[in-house]
């Protein structure tokens, strides 16, 4: 694996790692959603999620990531659509979607 995809796999195992400190041990999603700060910082560490995933699938079109267009279509809606962005949405994707991938990253950082 290319020097310059590891990079980005880092970075997204470093963003999911770090929305998941920022929510801490018990996840609620009302003090998520009264968090302005903490919404957007989590909504700053999907676009780099996004960002690294799309620029991998540039340099690796088959590398194995599961929904990896998505990631991206998700990062275009978070910066693109900033007023539309829908907070039980983000909340789905950070407790049913990061967990999964995070496992997904790490698996493809430890092949090589």
């Amino acid at each position: 694996m290319r020097r310059e995809i590891k990079k980005h796999l880092f970075d997204i195992k470093t963003s999911i790692d770090s929305i998941f400190d920022y929510l801490g041990e018990t996840r609620n999603f009302y003090e998520y959603q009264k968090n302005k700060l903490l919404r957007r910082g989590i909504e700053r560490e999907i676009e780099i999620i996004g960002e690294a995933t799309n620029r991998i699938l540039k340099l690796d079109p088959s590398i194995k990531i599961e929904n990896a267009r998505q990631i991206v279509d998700t990062r275009n809606w978070v910066i693109h659509g900033y007023d539309k962005v829908d907070d039980v949405v983000v909340w789905g994707i950070v407790s049913n979607h990061l967990p999964k991938l995070k496992i997904e990253i790490e698996n493809l950082l430890e092949e090589n």
